[in-house]
């Protein structure tokens, strides 16, 4: 149901499980006290990795997920074939609904890595699975997804739908999330236009 990979200008896409990742390579990117992990996952709903098995656990999961075709997670790497990190377009079907998301390790912020991602799950939801909206969000206080996110929805004709008062528990705190979404008929009008 979904490629296994998608390319954009910078980046490769490969299907987030055991076959196409090293689980030794996502375990050391976002492993518990590795460099800049803290400030990856300050606003994410996930820990660090405590052992390679956690790591392991998730890529599990996510071909678990795939097979389900309950999401479509891909590891993101570099053009020099470098792990960048993951993202994952997460299936609402029964709203023709597909969310958003993504992690990256820190030395590859700020280099439009996030926005590449976007897009290319958006064309995934609405080309090729058809879906009516999709929807990105970011957890208040993360001013960095802010404007990664407000670029992107800016891009493919979107809009910001507001605020989900307590919404995202991260750690010992529950966090507001701020809800962004594109429909398809404002995707397509953007295309279009462009």
């Amino acid at each position: 149901m979904f490629p296994q990979a998608l390319e954009t200008d910078a980046l490769v896409l490969n299907q987030l499980c055991e076959e196409q990742v090293d689980v030794f390579d996502l375990y050391d990117l976002f492993a518990e006290g590795g460099e800049g992990t803290e400030d990856v996952f300050e606003y994410v709903p996930q820990e660090p990795y405590t052992s390679v098995k956690e790591a392991r656990d998730q890529l599990v999961e996510a071909e678990t997920s795939w097979d389900e075709a309950e999401s479509a997670q891909y590891a993101i790497y570099t053009t020099d074939d470098a792990l960048a990190g993951y993202t994952g377009l997460f299936l609402e079907w029964e709203r023709r609904t597909g969310r958003l998301g993504f992690i990256l390790a820190k030395p590859y912020w700020g280099q439009g890595y996030a926005g590449e991602c976007a897009l290319a799950l958006t064309a995934l939801a609405f080309d090729r699975l058809d879906l009516e909206l999709v929807a990105i969000g970011y957890e208040e206080g993360n001013e960095r997804s802010k404007r990664a996110i407000e670029k992107f929805i800016d891009s493919v004709g979107g809009q910001y739908d507001g605020v989900l008062r307590s919404w995202t528990p991260i750690g010992d705190k529950v966090a507001d999330h701020h809800r962004y979404t594109v429909t398809q008929e404002q995707y397509q009008q953007t295309r279009h236009d462009k």
